[in-house]
Order: C-alpha cells, then sequence, then structure tokens
C-alpha cells in the first residue's frame, strides 16, 4: 500500500529545504531556541543566541549571593537573557532595551508567550533607562554588537542573514562595548554587577587599557566576558 502525501506540506518541507540550501539558519526556519530555562522565538528581525550567550546567563545567575532587585538587559533582541533572568528572578523588576523596534517587538511577543513582565525599552543602550534607577542596578548584562566593518563580508553565509545591527559596531568593533564600560558604572548599585559579552579576540586588549574590569572565560576556554563590579 502506498503512503499517501499531503501535497501542501511537500511543498512547505521543499520550500524548507530550500531557504536552508540558501544559507539561511537553522533557527530562523525552526522558529525557535532553547535558552537556558526558556523557549524563545526567532526570526530575521532578532540575532540567534548563542551557547556563549547562554553561558552569559548562568554566569550572571552564579554570580549573585541574593536575588538582584534591578535587573537591565541591553542590546536585548529577542529577549532571551531578560526572560531567563525573569524566570530566575520573579521578584526582580527586570528592563531590556534594544535601538532595534523590529528586534524589541520578538521580544515583547516573547514575553507575552511566556507570561513574564519584563519593561521593555525602545533606545541605544542605557538612554531609555528612567534615570531614577542610576546608582541602583544589581545587574547588567549585554551582548552587544561586536563585529568590525571589514569583518562582515568574510562572515559565514548564515550568520549574514541575521541583523547586521545586532552584529557590527563599527570600524573596530569595540565601538559598543567601550561605550557600556563607560556608562555603566554609574547605574550599578554597591555590589552591583555587569557582565558584557565580548569577541574572544577583545577581551584582553580591552583589559590591558582598563584598570576597572575582568576577564572571565567561558565554557570553551575561551575569554569571551568582561566583567565590571562596583
Amino acid at each position: 500500500m502506498g503512503v499517501k502525501v499531503d501535497v501542501a506540506a511537500l511543498a512547505d518541507f521543499h520550500r524548507l529545504i530550500e531557504r536552508r540550501i540558501s544559507g539561511e539558519p537553522l533557527q530562523y526556519l525552526e522558529g525557535e531556541v532553547q535558552f537556558g530555562p526558556i523557549i524563545v522565538a526567532v526570526d530575521r528581525r532578532v540575532l540567534i543566541p548563542r551557547p556563549e550567550t547562554e553561558y552569559l546567563y548562568d554566569l550572571a545567575v552564579r554570580s549573585l549571593a541574593s536575588p538582584p532587585k534591578v535587573v537591565v538587559d541591553l542590546c536585548t533582541g529577542s529577549g532571551a537573557l531578560a526572560l531567563a533572568l525573569k524566570t530566575a528572578y520573579p521578584g526582580a523588576r527586570v528592563m531590556a532595551t534594544d535601538l532595534s523596534a523590529d528586534a524589541l517587538e520578538v521580544a515583547i511577543g516573547n514575553g507575552r508567550r511566556l507570561g513574564l513582565d519584563v519593561d521593555w525599552r525602545l533606545g541605544d543602550l542605557w538612554e531609555p533607562v528612567p534615570s531614577e534607577l542610576s546608582g541602583s542596578v544589581s545587574l547588567m548584562v549585554a551582548n552587544p554588537p561586536y563585529v568590525a566593518e571589514t569583518e562582515w563580508d568574510h562572515l559565514p553565509i548564515d550568520v549574514r542573514q541575521e541583523p547586521r545591527l545586532a552584529l557590527v559596531a563599527g570600524p573596530t568593533g569595540t565601538e559598543v562595548i567601550e561605550r557600556l564600560l563607560d556608562q555603566t558604572g554609574t547605574w550599578l548599585a554597591e555590589g552591583g554587577v555587569a557582565f558584557i559579552e565580548v569577541g574572544e579576540n577583545q577581551a584582553r586588549p580591552i583589559f590591558e587599557r582598563r584598570n576597572d574590569i575582568e576577564v572571565v572565560i567561558d565554557q570553551f576556554e575561551r575569554p569571551r566576558f568582561l566583567k565590571l563590579r562596583r
């Protein structure tokens, strides 16, 4: 007996194959990614959360001696970090910002689907965060753009399907990281901590130029995070 094939389903399957062959990331085809304790929807409007960023979530949670009161996630993208931290600390005030309205739309949708109350703000880094929170942020996390403009054309084709705004920082790749390091200290509460994801070849040179940060190794033994504590 032959197997009956749904013609529409078969057509959808072939379209997915064509999209993957063209270089579209598998995560966009699947439409979602597991991230720590949650699953977030992803599409072409947002950067795909990487294992290193999931490790950043674990690192942040392990660094806190007590539940944070205020958490800020800058360059939130899909909202993965903010939503995972809200899941871990339901009593915390969690705020997340992004320069991209499209990305924020995805993050807001993820928050609604998960039933998690995050204060989403459109704007550049700390700019949309209310001034009343200055000096009271327990934890800041950020996975900012850190690719140099000259590196874009050399990235794998599937990576170049992701939003350029979320990846490319400027001529050197460290522009956004430096701004974060300069701006964040005054926002942290006494004992507050900030973690910033960076490229593995960026952490050491930045560390050598500053005396207010630590370099943190990722799960693959690479220097991938900068830690700032007040």
